[in-house]
């Protein structure tokens, strides 16, 4: 694991719990203990939001509600960003400076405002810097 705090993308999380996930579980699983052990790892609320709907939703085998509601309760024992308006307007500040989606913009903000080093996601661009925050595809 990097050094400093680890900001872990919605993906992540997902394929940590997602059974049809195959070796992707499998490395995310992987990082979260690693999270779990050194206590590094931050989320947000938007990601916790993401988490929910996506795991419940959208997987081939949606895990059920008292499940996901223990997870979420247990991942809010890490650090974990409450985005508010500053939040928005900073997220749009880097969607016009680097062309990122609003919502990639939001989680790259909340990186930043929890002092976050790296931003692991499989949703941008491996190995790249953004606002100071190194992006990491664990998956590759």
């Amino acid at each position: 694991m990097p050094g400093g705090k680890i900001f872990v993308d919605t993906n992540v999380l997902v394929y940590a719990y997602d059974i049809c996930a195959g070796v992707k579980r499998d490395i995310a699983r992987q990082i979260l203990v690693e999270l779990w052990a050194s206590g590094k790892g931050v989320l947000s609320i938007q990601v916790l939001q993401e988490f929910f709907v996506t795991i419940t939703k959208k997987v081939e085998r949606p895990l059920g509600l008292a499940e996901v509601r223990e997870t979420v309760a247990d991942l809010l024992k890490w650090e974990v960003v409450v985005n508010d308006g500053e939040s928005i307007l900073r997220a749009i500040a880097i969607h016009e400076r680097h062309t990122l989606s609003f919502w990639d913009s939001m989680i790259i903000q909340a990186a930043v405002k929890a002092g976050a080093t790296t931003l692991l996601t499989e949703d941008l661009g491996d190995g790249i810097a953004v606002e100071g925050l190194k992006i990491k595809n664990p998956f590759l």
